[in-house]
């Protein structure tokens, strides 16, 4: 079993246990819940940089990257470095994250927050909803096609984005959708974690131009951003490159002035 497999394992189990003690009722109750969304696909689509940067304390691949500083501090950064959006984590057993996480940026911040998540489950996406995100994370790699168009149609009934991640040829063609806003490319193989560019590269073409294209993870330098967007991307989520500094908003800051020159 490869590590995207326990992950997935854990969250079915993680799933059922919170059905159990919070109910939907609840959720859809949360203050937050009927709140103004904000648009992360419209706003990549008229920036000249796309950076979507990250809010993420440790990874399977990485252990602790930083655990220093606190939500509020790191998205405050951000925010005004000039990103387009944030991406939360919100697993906890294997990223250090949390929906309080979510809650806490979405309490300190107005910009597109994302929900960066393993999501199987209707039920995800409302706790999304109730803790303040906009856009939704969907990850073909774990999903059948039956269950995107499911998942993704929910999200948009909710006034919520789909940004939809693949790694391969494969998993593109069984996801493309209308339901979709925006697709991504996963430049780490989540089964190895073996990174490359050449993955956003080489699908690039294959994406239809009526979603926003991302790319995702291992991007550590402008002249990488530069070079994909050559092959059309708009967007650029990044986490580790600001995360591992002493001052994540402040490398984001003068990332996004240098790729503006």
């Amino acid at each position: 079993m490869n590590i995207l497999d326990k992950i997935i394992t854990d969250k079915k189990r993680e799933v059922i246990l919170k059905k159990s003690i919070i109910p939907v009722a609840q959720l859809e109750a949360a203050a937050l819940f009927n709140s103004r969304t904000y648009s992360l696909s419209k706003l990549l689509k008229n920036s000249a940089s796309g950076i979507i940067a990250e809010h993420k304390r440790r990874s399977p691949s990485k252990a602790v990257i930083n655990n220093s500083h606190t939500v509020e501090d790191v998205v405050l950064g951000y925010q005004n470095a000039g990103v387009c959006g944030i991406s939360i984590l919100t697993d906890t057993k294997y990223f250090g994250g949390s929906l309080e996480d979510l809650l806490l940026a979405k309490a300190t911040v107005n910009i597109p927050l994302l929900r960066k998540e393993f999501i199987i489950d209707e039920y995800q996406i409302l706790e999304a909803k109730a803790h303040g995100a906009d856009v939704i994370l969907l990850i073909a790699a774990v999903l059948t096609r039956e269950e995107i168009k499911t998942l993704s149609e929910f999200a948009q009934s909710l006034g919520l984005e789909v940004l939809l991640e693949v790694h391969n040829l494969e998993e593109l063609e069984k996801s493309i959708m209308p339901s979709l806003d925006m697709i991504g490319v996963n430049n780490r193989n989540l089964k190895t974690f073996e990174v490359r560019l050449d993955y956003s590269k080489e699908l690039a073409s294959k994406i239809p131009d009526e979603f926003v294209k991302v790319s995702e993870s291992g991007i550590s330098s402008v002249e990488a951003v530069k070079e994909l967007q050559q092959y059309g991307y708009q967007g650029f989520l990044m986490g580790e490159h600001f995360m591992k500094t002493e001052n994540p908003g402040l490398e984001a800051q003068n990332f996004i002035k240098e790729l503006r020159v």
